[in-house]
């Protein structure tokens, strides 16, 4: 099955960086999961949903922009061009600083404030980002 990003790509675009999420962001909905698997349908709704969330979000940077997807039966997706992309805020709690997890928050031109939740690594999606804005989007 061909990645959504991958499909959209343009001419002479390409990925300079992919996250993800991070399973660890998801330890509340397995350990309720967990807790409740003995009521069978819950405990592994619980677990199948904690498991859809991590394999099914697709997280890049381009030359271009950064594109965001999350879902597999109601997809939800975001795009951002690097150039209008005015600043990139990383969040982590206690937790996700032990476990190199949290949430990034792009603010575009127009104001709008875009955050991408429970990505493993987001200081590391942070440097690409700035790699990518510094760098000459000449497609190469």
């Amino acid at each position: 099955m061909t990645r959504y990003i991958d499909k959209i790509l343009t001419d002479g675009e390409h990925v300079v960086f992919e996250a993800r999420v991070s399973l660890w962001s998801q330890w509340r909905l397995i350990a309720l999961g967990m807790v409740t698997l003995p009521l069978v349908g819950f405990g592994v709704f619980l677990l199948l949903r904690a498991w859809l969330i991590y394999r099914t979000t697709e997280l890049a940077i381009t030359t271009k922009r950064i594109v965001s997807k999350t879902g597999i039966l109601r997809r939800s997706t975001m795009e951002l061009r690097l150039d209008k992309i005015e600043s990139i805020k990383v969040d982590q709690h206690l937790m996700g600083r032990l476990l190199n997890f949290g949430s990034i928050t792009l603010a575009g031109t127009g104001g709008d404030k875009t955050p991408i939740e429970c990505i493993r690594a987001p200081l590391d999606f942070q440097k690409h980002f700035m790699t990518a804005f510094d760098h000459p989007r000449t497609g190469h």
